[in-house]
């Protein structure tokens, strides 16, 4: 795999600093041939997320500033991008219209009541299920809190791979839904298995097997509905496969 095509699908799925010059070459339409590097994008910011976590908790902030900073962290990481994708998402499918005018209400930049619960509902889940998860000790803990981001972006291809582009015209979207091929698919998911098995062992692997199952759910009845995936979907799908996962990690 090229770097320059690292270092692009870096640029593109967060907002870390990449120097124009280390992603050029790479053109939109090769953007799903990345799709293998999204654990390790996971992994890079779940894992400074988990240090922040650990350094404020540990050094007099306590539990709950330490939880409200982790993700905070998530969310400057991304710029808000899957966030926006689950909000705009939560907007169209509870609006219950019909198709062309959930789609219709997903492409609006505006915020409405349904995509607002969902933006609170989720972070406020994963803030307070950081706190529960608390009583594990830091090692084990930071662990954890890096496996949420590689697993919610490794889940993710479920609703790329075979999929169909639920719009007429392409977005950003379109550059991975119905792209990416059976072998890519699976490296994407034996790679965030494989980082989850290091850090987590068979605990994580069980929390990450009952995200896929429930994201899988999340792409069935997308395609329902909104006769196939979005870049909103694709967004909502990250953000709750973090929130599942980390959930799922309770009842370990």
């Amino acid at each position: 795999m090229k770097l320059n095509l690292f270092w692009a699908t870096v640029q593109f799925m967060t907002r870390i600093p990449v120097p124009e010059k280390w992603a050029e070459g790479v053109d939109l339409s090769q953007y799903w041939r990345g799709i293998p590097i999204f654990p390790l994008i996971g992994l890079i910011i779940g894992g400074v997320s988990g240090l922040l976590f650990l350094t404020i908790t540990y050094s007099g902030g306590g539990v709950y500033i330490g939880a409200i900073s982790y993700v905070l962290a998530l969310v400057l990481f991304t710029g808000g991008l899957h966030l926006d994708g689950l909000a705009d998402t939560c907007d169209g499918i509870f609006s219950a219209r019909q198709r062309e005018k959930m789609l219709e209400i997903m492409r609006d930049s505006r915020l409405g009541t349904y995509g607002g619960i969902g933006l609170i509902f989720c972070l406020l889940t994963k803030t307070l299920v950081v706190i529960d998860l608390s009583y594990y000790s830091p090692l084990h803990l930071l662990a954890l809190l890096t496996c949420a981001p590689i697993v919610g972006r490794t889940v993710v291809v479920l609703l790329m791979y075979q999929q169909r582009y639920a719009r007429e015209h392409g977005g950003m979207g379109s550059n991975y839904i119905g792209r990416v091929t059976a072998s890519s698919t699976m490296l994407t998911l034996l790679i965030g298995s494989i980082l989850v098995m290091a850090l987590e062992n068979w605990q994580g692997l069980t929390a990450m097997a009952v995200t896929l199952l429930i994201v899988y759910g999340m792409a069935l009845y997308f395609n329902n509905r909104l006769g196939g995936q979005t870049g909103d979907t694709l967004g909502a799908a990250i953000e709750v496969g973090e929130v599942i996962f980390l959930v799922a990690m309770i009842w370990q």
